[in-house]
Order: C-alpha cells, then structure tokens, then sequence
C-alpha cells in the first residue's frame, strides 16, 4: 500500500509539473504570437467590406499570407520543443513553403522577436488606421473605439494609439539586457577564435527585430493603399538609349524624342484624382467644364500613346524605360550628362522619399517624443519597409499599371481608326460632288479597279465591277508593259468605253508607282471620254462615207452601245487605300470567290468594291473564320493602327467587333443585297438581334422563297424570322429597288432606319406627310397604295 501511494503521489507531481510545462509553452506561444498586435477582425471586416478595387483585396490576401506564415513557423517552433510529434507534423515538417523570399522572417519571427519589436514600436494594423485617416481626413482622434470594442474597459484609451517607449535605456541597453536573459536570440555567431565583441550583430541587435518590424509594416493593407497613391502622385518616367540606340537614333528616327524623356510625371498617364478635378471645377461653367474635360481627355490619351510607342521602342532595344520617385540632388555628376550616368547612382536609396516619411513619421513616432536613438531605430524601420519593399512593388505595378492603361487607350484608337474607315461611305466621283447624295446616290455607279504593282513579273489588272459589287469586265497589262504605249492605250480605251465607268480607283499598294500609273491612266481617260463623247459628232475632215464607215466600226466593237444614248460620260481617277484588298487577294476568301484568277486582278475587284462599300468590305473580312474556328482574324493583318502589334488580340478583336455592330446598325443594311451577294452577307452578321447563327438561317430562308424580299412586313408574314427577332432587328433591315422588284410598288419607309411601327402600326409618319400634304379628309384612306404614294410625294 505504501508503494501504491508513493506510486500514486509521483504520478500526481510528474502530471502537475506537465500541466505547469504545457501553460507555460501555451504562454510563451501567445506572447510570440502578437495576435492584438496585427489583427483586428471586426475593424479588418468592415475595411473589407468597405474595399472595390482587386489591389486592395489582394493586400489584405498579401498580409494574412505573411501574418499565416509566421505563426506557422512560431508553431512549428513551439511543437519542436514541446515533443509534439504526429503524422501531419511530420507532413508539415517535409513541406516547403513557396516563398523563399520570406525564409529570414520566418526564422525571426519563431525566434520571438515579433513581440520584442512591438515594445517599441505601434503595431502595424494601428499604424495603418492613423495614416488613413491623417491623410484622407486630416486628422486622427486618439480616442477612436474599434468595431466590437465598446463595452472593453480600455475602450476610447489614447494610450492604445500611442507608441509605446522604452524608458531608461537606450536601444544597445536594452538589446543587452535582453540578450543577457536569453529572450532576444542573436540570428548570427562569432568565429570560435573571435572575441563576443566582435561578432557582427552585436553592433547592431535590433536587426532581426527591425525586419520583422519593416516587413509587417510594410504589408499592412491600409499603409499601402495610402503610400500607393502617394506614389502614383509623384512617381515619375524617365527613359535612357542604350547603347544600341545612342549609335542609330538621330533626328530623322522614329524613337526620336521617345529616348531622352525626364521625370515626366506618371499621373498625366491616368484620369485626375477626384479631389483635385473637383477643384479645377469649383469656378467654371458648363461650356469651360467640358473644355476641361475634352482637355485632360486628350492629354492622357497622348501620354498613352506615348507610352505604347516607348515599350515598343523598349522591345527593340533602343531605350530603357525607368519608373522612379524624383532623385535627390544631382546624380548625373559634372562630367556626363544625365542619360549617361551610371546604373549605381541611380539606386532606390537616392529617391526622394521625404513625403512617405514625414506621412508615416507623423503616425509612428511617440506623440510625446522620445530620445532620438529611439527614434533613429523607427526611422530605420521606416527607410526598410520603404527602400526594401514598397518602392519596388510600387514600381512594379505602377508599370503593370501604365501598361494596362495605354493598351486600353491604344485599343480605343485602334477601334476609332476603324470606325472612321467603316463611316467613310462609297467613294463620290469629282462630277458628282456638287449633287445632294440623297438625290443622286452614289452607291450603284459602275466603278474600274486597277491593281499595280512594283514588280515587272507582275501585270497590272483594271477589273470593272456594277453596282452590286459584280465583276463585270477585267482587262490584263502584261507586266513590264506602259500602258502610255499605242497598243495598250487602244485596249484600255476601249475596254474603259465598254465599261464606261464613273470612277476609275487605282490601288495605293504600289507605292510611288500608283501614282505614275494614277496619271498615266488620266490621260487615257481624257481621250476615251472625250472618243465616247462626241462619236456622234462628224468631223471638219471627215466626209459622209468615213464617218459613216466609222461609225459601223464604232458598233461593231462596241454591242451594247445605242446610239440614241446621248449621256454625256464623265469619269476621273484617283487612289484609295488598298489595303483590304490585298488582304482579299492573298485571302482564303478570294481563292473561294475566284479560284482561277491571278492574284493582282483580284486585289483590282476588291479594290473597286472598296471604293463601293467600305463597311461591306470590312464586314466580308470579319466573317472568314480561323482554323480554330475564331471569327475576324484577318483583321489583325490590316494595317489599321500603327500600334496595334503592341495590343492584346483578343481586346482588339473584341472593339472591332462593337465597332462594326456599331456602324452597321447606324447605317442599316440591304437585306436583298446581302442574301444574294456572297461578299455582302457579312453585313447581317452585325445587325442587332441577329449574329452569324441567324444572319445564316435568314439567307437561307430568303434563298427558298425565291431569293428577294419585297417588303418589311412580310419577313413575318411569311415565317423569316420569329417576332421576337424580328420586332429587334427590322428597323436595321433596309428593302431596296432590284431587278426583281422593279413592278412592286415598294414601301419608302422600309428603305430607312424607323421601325415599322412608327408607319405601320401607329400610322405616325403617314400623318405626317398626309397634313404635310394637306390632303384633309382624304387622310382616312387606309390603303396601302395611298399611303406609299403620300410618302413618296
């Protein structure tokens, strides 16, 4: 019995002195831990909640990763001594983490100096509250209660916002006394042969406690969302030629200007800060506000461009860009200039940080001050967390940043570039340009394309085209023959007054050249109109038999000519930009159109269509999908932007998309037209509540009821289109006069852009022309016929 009991008594002490062993490790845990030092969850709830951009999100992600990764390592630490051993420690133990980066702090954080640093310093989460609201309210109430906190007894205490201080010691003291009591761990050991003396951190103790310091600090969510848009507000762009480019830019070369820029400032790259246009606002009027606008507008989108032009000057390797905050004093020296001067001077240490550190000193330093030894180790912390981490993230996104903004605006020029193409309209022959369009349309003129081309293998194609687009005619010049020689003029003259063109486009693929062929082709056109014209005029020398005689030639050659066609024939020639042409010619899209014809005759056809229809062009190469099966990729193989080789594919492919959906419902397409001509049905592909899938099955439909249309209303009546599709996209489905329609009476209206409610179902426009026409009772004539001849007049 009494060795059960003394048994008993030894189980008792050896369970008493585990449970003494297990608090005390629980103790030394939660001191190392620090959680009131860095986390606040009611506070951090609200801010998230308060938070829209993704950065934001992503600093609150940044700063629980490192907060996780050392409480893991002060754990991990914690079991090691404890004995704690199990299958998932021994997991956890074989586990790497991913940042590499973060090894040191890991270490130092296990070793407890996070709650040594935070004896002197205010904890990061603090630090973030007062700097937000120093910078953004001008001022902090040291009585401010955290969410959640109210009914603490320390609530509302100034002390909890103040930064605590070491009285009676200066830091080489207190490292000391530390160090002596074994609670601060020195990281580094003196040689076995070296005095303690001279081991290198005991200059310096506090390191590892001022990186711990620097890093939090440094993550802290709000302290970067302040200093970000303090940087963003004073970083600034510099670019330097490299040595590749000091030997080949000059005056004359395109990154002129792009290689010598000097602190331009980063801001003018991004809309103002609210703040400040609200500002600049405060005093002027309507008109002057709109100045201002249209004024800031024009002035980022420049930046912009710039930018793009100088990564694209950066990709070739002609110069570097830098972002950087201004530096102090002159880092060029006297005996170089500034552009030449060495990387090293140029480091993150000779910035001007003077803002960040007069922001953050107003936060983080004793309000009560404090010797300036202590203060000197908050600066240090201050410089760390600055030089070591935020300049350099900053700068990164600041160019991630720069780069995002300026493919946006560079996509917006690219996307307007295309719009101004696709809204230029048919080309207006010279002679017309004094008549209204409306009255004499442009659009159904027979049109010449001409096709030149630098290579004298190569000949050059004029190809005649109707007004549908149709090839009608095409003459060959076989290359390295002038169309100036006799031979060749009488071909071109008589084939141009077969054709009789009122237009003759030269394409601008040729260069120079086109322009010689442009003038050439003048002249020629000088005589055949002035042939075509008075054929039926005898001449002074000419008796009755020779004119006669001439005349029976003149039939002969030209069939389809009456005599009683007393038209006068006026044509000119120009040049247009080819440049969908000859994609068209190299195309998959004109093997299958013409699968025989040469190359250079094709680009002529597309050329003349062109100048007919340009939105008609542009939808056709829109509507040739890749082997991948994505719609529109040869639009990336038009020269449209200069830029556009900098810019994401798929964001281009998308704005020109909206663009052309854009033109085409401004414009309106005939729906005839499009179903029956190949190179036009692209065109119903954009129309508003239709796409490619309906656009098909409408040609289709169109194709089985005999291929014509007369009539808005009877898409409906004869089943074309639901009336959901029809009620979105009638009003853009335009009925046109063709050969097939030419003894309907077609409706006015259903070639316009108002909806067939507006004339058919609610009878405005009709009652417009009726009073317009003053036709008085005879306006309750509710026929058809009536009311397409009231419109009409």
């Amino acid at each position: 019995p009494r060795l059960d009991a003394a048994s008993h008594e030894a189980e008792a002490a050896a369970a008493a002195t585990s449970r003494g062993e297990r608090s005390n490790l629980i103790a030394a845990l939660s001191k190392k831990l620090c959680r009131d030092k860095l986390w606040h969850y009611r506070d951090y709830n609200e801010y998230v909640s308060s938070i829209l951009e993704y950065r934001h999100v992503m600093d609150i992600k940044g700063y629980l990763n490192l907060i996780k990764e050392g409480n893991q390592a002060i754990r991990k630490k914690a079991s090691t001594l404890g004995g704690a051993s199990s299958s998932k420690s021994s997991k956890d133990k074989n586990k790497r983490s991913k940042r590499f980066d973060w090894d040191l702090y890991r270490t130092c954080v296990s070793e407890g100096l996070r709650d040594i640093c935070y004896r002197f310093v205010l904890s990061p989460f603090r630090v973030g509250i007062k700097l937000e609201e120093t910078h953004n309210k001008n001022g902090f109430s040291y009585e401010r209660i955290l969410p959640g906190d109210e009914n603490k007894p320390d609530a509302g205490e100034p002390r909890q916002w103040m930064t605590p201080k070491i009285e009676d010691a200066n830091p080489q003291e207190f490292a000391s006394e530390l160090v002596g009591s074994g609670e601060l761990v020195l990281l580094s050991t003196a040689r076995d042969d070296a005095d303690w003396q001279d081991n290198p951190e005991m200059n310096d103790p506090l390191k590892g406690c001022r990186y711990v310091a620097a890093m939090e600090l440094a993550h802290e969510p709000r302290i970067r969302r302040v200093l970000r848009a303090i940087y963003r507000s004073e970083a600034v762009i510099t670019t330097r030629p490299t040595s590749k480019g000091l030997g080949i830019i000059d005056g004359f070369h395109e990154y002129y200007g792009l290689h010598l820029l000097r602190n331009k400032p980063v801001k003018e790259h991004f809309p103002m800060d609210a703040a400040e246009l609200e500002k600049r606002r405060a005093r002027l009027n309507a008109e002057e506000v709109k100045e201002l606008d249209a004024e800031l507008k024009l002035k980022e989108t420049n930046s912009c461009i710039q930018y793009l032009n100088m990564l694209k000057a950066e990709r070739s390797g002609d110069i570097s860009i830098h972002v950087h905050l201004p530096f102090v004093g002159d880092v060029s020296g006297n005996d170089k200039p500034w552009y030449k001067c060495e990387l090293e001077n140029l480091g993150r240490d000779r910035q001007d940080v003077g803002k960040f550190m007069e922001a953050l000193e107003r936060v983080y330093f004793p309000a009560d001050n404090d010797t300036d030894e202590w203060n000197d180790e908050r600066r240090k912390i201050l410089k760390m967390a600055l030089v070591n981490y935020l300049l350099p993230q900053f700068e990164a996104e600041t160019r991630r940043d720069l780069k995002d903004v300026s493919t946006k605006v560079g996509v917006e020029a690219a996307a307007q570039t295309l719009r101004d193409m696709a809204m230029e309209g048919p080309y207006r022959p010279s002679h017309l340009l004094g008549e209204n369009r409306f009255i004499v349309p442009t659009g159904d003129v027979p049109i010449v394309g001409v096709c030149s081309s630098n290579d004298p293998k190569d000949g050059t194609f004029l190809a005649a085209v109707n007004g549908r687009g149709e090839l009608t005619d095409h003459l060959a010049i076989p290359g390295g023959t002038s169309i100036t020689s006799e031979k060749i003029r009488e071909k071109v003259i008589t084939f141009l007054m077969q054709t009789r063109p009122a237009a003759v486009v030269v394409g601008s693929g040729a260069g120079v050249g086109c322009k010689l062929t442009a003038r050439r082709l003048g002249e020629v056109i000088t005589q055949a109109t002035e042939r075509w014209n008075n054929r039926l005029i005898q001449g002074q020398d000419e008796d009755d038999e020779d004119f006669e005689a001439r005349m029976q030639t003149f039939r002969l050659m030209h069939s389809n000519i009456d005599d009683d066609d007393d038209e006068v024939w006026k044509c000119n020639v120009d040049i247009v930009d080819d440049n969908v042409a000859q994609l068209f010619g190299r195309s998959v899209r004109g093997k299958k159109e013409f699968p025989d014809m040469a190359v250079n005759l094709k680009v002529a056809i597309a050329t003349a269509r062109w100048a007919k229809d340009p939105l008609g062009e542009l939808a056709y190469t829109w509507s040739s999908a890749s082997d991948a099966g994505v719609f529109g990729t040869e639009m990336l193989f038009l020269n449209i932007h200069p830029l556009q080789r900098l810019l994401p594919k798929p964001m281009l492919l998308r704005e020109y998309e909206r663009v052309l959906c854009d033109v085409t419902a401004s414009v309106g397409v005939d729906l005839n037209g499009a179903c029956t001509y190949d190179h036009l049905h692209g065109l119903l592909t954009f129309v508003p509540g239709l796409g490619p899938r309906k656009a098909n099955n409408l040609k289709q439909s169109v194709s089985r009821i005999g291929g014509v249309v007369s009539s808005r209303k009877s898409l409906l009546v004869k089943r074309l289109m639901g009336p959901i599709v029809y009620n979105n996209s009638v009003a853009f489905l335009r009925i046109r006069a063709t050969d097939h329609l030419q003894d309907q009476l077609l409706h006015p209206l259903d070639d316009s852009r108002c909806h067939p409610d507006v004339y058919h179902r609610n009878k405005w426009a009709i009652k417009i022309a009726v009073d317009a026409l003053e036709l008085g009772d005879s306006a309750s004539n509710d026929s058809e016929d009536y009311a397409i001849t009231a419109l009409r007049d």
